[in-house]
């Protein structure tokens, strides 16, 4: 009998998953493997069942790399929360014979397989493919997490079309867009669509972040802007704000629903409907008429057919994570760097401190967020010179002395 490779899905959907099982399935079969497709992450494995798999062959995935989507489907369910689970996962891989598994996913799948492949205590070989469009895992040499650059790419058309269309209707729109720990979805659509601006969590030092504040920086804009005659804007918030906004401050986060590893299901919190309104009745309050649109950018990125970047590196991931398992390889996340593998123990991917998967945060310090945030239309400290202030201060409709009090603490 030929020894098994498995293959699973984990976490949300990002473009390029299809193209990693697709390598992968073709290097192992052309190495004399068998290859199956385990449906749905972890989710029935965890309750030890057998008969949600499917045969790959290379016929079937010969032609998926350019397509979106997940063929083995996906799912969040977290076998580490109970010992129970993983057993029943250890036991199901077991029964189906299975040598290798390659798991696809973010940080919450490699930290499963990393369980997985300590519990099967060297029966299994274990290699994980990092995939997640918020592109916050620490891969080497700075590359991006796979399938970050296609949502990227599609975030920025939609952030595009919204600035012409705010532009000749005269309104703003505040674009929520994916990226739960990290705002590099965010600052990467803002910063390549040209965004009025763009708002990420990393940029707030204190750990429970003011809704005050987000709304505060977001109507500084929209007054500025009116300054030089121009009614209209896109501005593009990171959803992870959300996580860090005081439960106090806002009901819609005191009861919200959280999902299998723990996380508040961001999508249930209207964050940008939240702004709109406490910055459209600031600004009304005062006789200023602003039309606001909120929208999110989000599950509209995560099943589009990757862009050639993302079909080329997936199969190299693909590739290289069989290489790694077939020559005796266990216990590692895959990545590539200058062109070469590059594996990384799980070891070196946990955080010390926490125990789970290392987060790479977008870093504020370096020029390229400089650079971003340079091309912003935001409230900055010569805006409170007393001329500067005089103009910013009559299209507010406050004195300048309230505008200083009212905004002068975000600078």
């Amino acid at each position: 009998m030929k020894e098994l490779l498995a293959i699973l899905v984990g976490g949300g959907p990002a473009p390029g998953i299809n193209g990693v099982i697709s390598a992968a399935t073709i290097e192992a079969i052309n190495e004399g493997r068998d290859v199956i497709g385990i449906l749905d992450g972890f989710k029935w494995l965890s309750e030890g069942k057998t008969d949600r798999v499917i045969p790959l062959t290379i016929d079937e995935v010969s032609r998926i790399h350019s397509t979106g989507g997940s063929i083995l489907r996906t799912s969040r369910e977290n076998p580490t929360k109970d010992p129970k689970k993983m057993e029943n996962v250890i036991s199901a891989l077991n029964a189906l014979k299975v040598k290798y598994l390659l798991t696809i996913g973010g940080d919450d799948t490699s930290y499963s397989a990393s369980i997985v492949e300590r519990e099967a205590k060297g029966k299994i070989f274990v290699a994980h493919v990092p995939k997640t469009i918020d592109n916050d895992l620490p891969l080497p040499g700075g590359m991006p997490t796979f399938g970050f650059e296609t949502a990227r790419h599609l975030g920025v058309r939609l952030a595009q079309n919204l600035m012409e269309d705010a532009k000749s209707t005269g309104r703003w729109y505040f674009v929520v867009a994916m990226g739960r720990s990290a705002g590099h979805l965010a600052l990467g659509i803002g910063k390549a669509a040209g965004a009025t601006l763009t708002i990420i969590a990393e940029e707030f030092t204190e750990a429970s972040i003011s809704l005050r504040k987000v709304c505060d920086i977001l109507e500084g804009a929209i007054i500025k802007r009116l300054t030089t005659g121009r009614d209209h804007g896109v501005a593009i918030i990171a959803e992870g704000i959300a996580e860090r906004l005081d439960p106090e401050e806002i009901d819609e986060l005191k009861d919200v629903e959280r999902d299998e590893h723990g996380h508040i299901r961001l999508s249930e919190i209207p964050l940008g409907k939240i702004l709109e309104d406490k910055v459209k009745d600031s600004l009304t309050r005062r006789g200023i008429k602003v039309a606001i649109v909120d929208k999110d950018i989000g599950y509209e990125l995560r099943a589009a057919q990757p862009i050639p970047f993302d079909a080329e590196y997936t199969r190299n991931l693909g590739y290289g994570g069989v290489r790694f398992l077939l020559e005796g390889g266990s216990g590692v996340m895959i990545a590539f760097n200058e062109g070469n593998l590059t594996p990384i123990p799980f070891k070196e991917m946990l955080d010390p401190v926490t125990g789970r998967t290392k987060v790479r945060l977008v870093d504020i310090k370096s020029e390229s967020y400089k650079v971003g945030r340079n091309y912003m239309i935001r409230l900055e400290k010569e805006d409170f010179s007393d001329n500067a202030v005089k103009v910013l201060a009559h299209a507010g409709k406050l004195k300048p002395e309230e505008f200083r009090k009212r905004f002068g603490y975000l600078v």
